[in-house]
């Protein structure tokens, strides 16, 4: 386990964000990230959230629609990783992750395909 306290956390995975590809990133509309020390139960079991509707489940959506929710969690995160180029390695993880959910992919392929 590491110590980190939230605001170089947030950094740390704005600076993640920004590594991703722009062919990732640029699809993602109405989305916002999110970071939060914990999931609601408390647990350290879950690194990361996506909280909307995929775009291969949408049949219409549009303006006055609340935005979609990545939700990173720091305390999870930081309870995993041994120093912080583990946790950058998690974050990135995490990200490609939740981000893989907005565009429809299940965990099932995202095992297939090393990320889960």
């Amino acid at each position: 386990m590491i110590e980190m306290d939230a605001e170089a956390f947030e950094t740390l995975v704005s600076d993640e964000l920004d590594r991703l590809p722009d062919d990732m990133v640029g699809g993602l509309d109405n989305v916002v990230f999110v970071i939060e020390d914990r999931p609601e139960d408390g647990s350290l079991d879950l690194l990361g959230l996506y909280d909307g509707l995929a775009l291969t489940e949408r049949a219409q959506y549009g303006m006055g629609d609340l935005p979609d929710r990545i939700i990173v969690y720091r305390e999870p995160h930081l309870d995993v990783c041994d120093d912080e180029d583990h946790l950058r390695d998690e974050v990135h993880t995490t990200l490609v992750h939740e981000i893989a959910h907005f565009y429809g992919i299940d965990d099932a392929r995202l095992h297939e395909l090393g990320w889960a």
